[in-house]
């Protein structure tokens, strides 16, 4: 048991070789202590002279919580000069790293608690600077300056994945007229982990991330996931050209649907000549026609056909139905090549003149995509590990009411998303 107050001091800062001066408690402020280090006089580096004190300034440290308040470690630096005139060197100040990093106005403890915070348990930044009762970017710059140093720094993050895939997300909206900014997340399918963000969402930012990587890196993957994107096909094309590439079925159903969709509002255009209203036929039936044909009951099923003789004369949106029902069949099995010739089919009754002109749009898609959607039936892979991510990508950007800054935004969606080696932080104390 200690009972030296001054012992107890320099327990509770937690700090090798330093010495505790004095604790300063006033009413309704942070609690501050201030502490100074046991170093030996230095040597000039450009002479070799005895270095001799020239200040000793007084830095305030936010640090954490002590006893349910606020605290600051008030850092008595060593400000060092030369004694020789002539020499070049000057002055120099104090520095270590184990009390605070250089220019962060964070300890070092503190800042590894709040990157922490931020990071892995997706707390905004408002959150831990109020309870830190600090300045939000004194939170922010630490958090930016440990992530960067812990996603960034740590070689064995990304590790060697077998199946990568692509997608993008809505980064932010910037000046007058709310131009779009896109970025694309790079994510380890079999694994679910955010391998990196980079801008945009078209293939020249990934393909310099994929070039930045080695050869021997980018031979183990086997399998590329992506929804129907030709700038990502392209990349994949270009820098994995050995990996096989899978569309992933959701955005192939989904693209079914959509056709449907469009043909059924046309349709409606065209019969009664404006937007689908209450007691329109083909609006009455629009969520009965995009759900599988299995979930519908005998009686929807009928009410579904009912709907269609009384607002499609011509049957335009029954064939565009029948086409949606047989694209996702594609995934009523696992057989490669009753897949092959099932694509093959489609692409061929689809395009034909009789059809309406969104099923043969949907079938020039498939025929363009046919390979792609039969990887499915090889790799059982898809790209919802991807949208997974997004997902946790777009709880940060809610979390922080948006980001102006794509640094901050990368950084933010790593540490929450990217699963790094929190070991390497150190260890984070909790509040004292």
């Amino acid at each position: 048991m200690i009972i030296d107050a001054t012992r107890m001091c320099e327990v509770l800062v937690g700090l090798p070789d330093v010495n505790v001066l004095g604790v300063v408690d006033v009413a309704e402020a942070p609690v501050e202590v201030v502490i100074e280090q046991r170093v030996a006089r230095p040597r000039c580096a450009g002479c070799g002279e005895p270095a001799r004190v020239k200040d000793r300034p007084d830095v305030a440290l936010v640090d954490l919580p002590c006893f349910g308040r606020a605290a600051r470690l008030v850092w008595r630096k060593h400000r060092w000069e030369c004694p020789t005139v002539s020499c070049p060197t000057g002055s120099w100040t104090g520095e270590d790293v184990r009390i605070a990093a250089p220019r962060m106005g964070l300890s070092d403890r503190a800042g590894r608690w709040a990157t922490m915070q931020v990071g892995r348990h997706g707390r905004s930044v408002a959150e831990v600077a109020a309870d830190l009762e600090c300045d939000w970017h004194t939170v922010n710059d630490a958090v930016i300056a440990y992530g960067t140093a812990l996603v960034d720094d740590d070689c064995e993050r990304i590790g060697e994945p077998t199946a990568v895939g692509l997608d993008e997300t809505l980064f932010a909206r910037e000046g007058p007229f709310r131009t779009q900014c896109w970025s694309t997340q790079i994510v380890d399918v079999a694994h679910g982990r955010l391998l990196d963000v980079v801008a945009g969402r078209d293939s020249v930012e990934p393909c310099a991330w994929f070039a930045a990587r080695s050869v021997e890196w980018r031979d183990r993957i086997r399998w590329a996931t992506l929804d129907l994107s030709s700038s990502y096909r392209l990349v994949f094309d270009t820098m994995l050209p050995d990996a096989v590439q899978v569309a992933d079925p959701f955005h192939v159903v989904r693209l079914a649907n959509s056709a449907l969709d469009e043909c059924r509002r046309r349709v409606q255009n065209e019969t009664v000549g404006h937007r689908g209203r209450k007691a329109d036929p083909l609006y009455r039936c629009r969520r009965r026609l995009v759900m599988a044909r299995e979930r519908l009951s005998v009686d929807g099923h009928e009410r579904l056909m009912g709907l269609l003789a009384a607002g499609d004369p011509k049957r335009e949106v029954w064939l565009a139905w029948n086409a949606k029902e047989v694209v996702r069949q594609i995934y009523d099995h696992t057989d490669v090549q009753l897949a092959e010739a099932w694509v093959d089919e489609i692409g061929r009754d689809f395009t034909d003149n009789q059809m309406p002109f969104e099923v043969r749009r949907l079938g020039r898609t498939i025929r363009r995509w046919r390979d792609q959607i039969v990887a499915w039936h090889r790799a059982h892979v898809s790209n919802g590990p991807t949208e997974a991510i997004n997902n946790l990508v777009k709880r940060v950007k809610r979390v922080a009411f948006g980001f102006r800054r794509f640094a901050h935004y990368r950084i933010r969606a790593l540490l929450y998303a990217g699963k790094p080696n929190w070991d390497l932080l150190g260890g984070c104390p909790a509040s004292c």
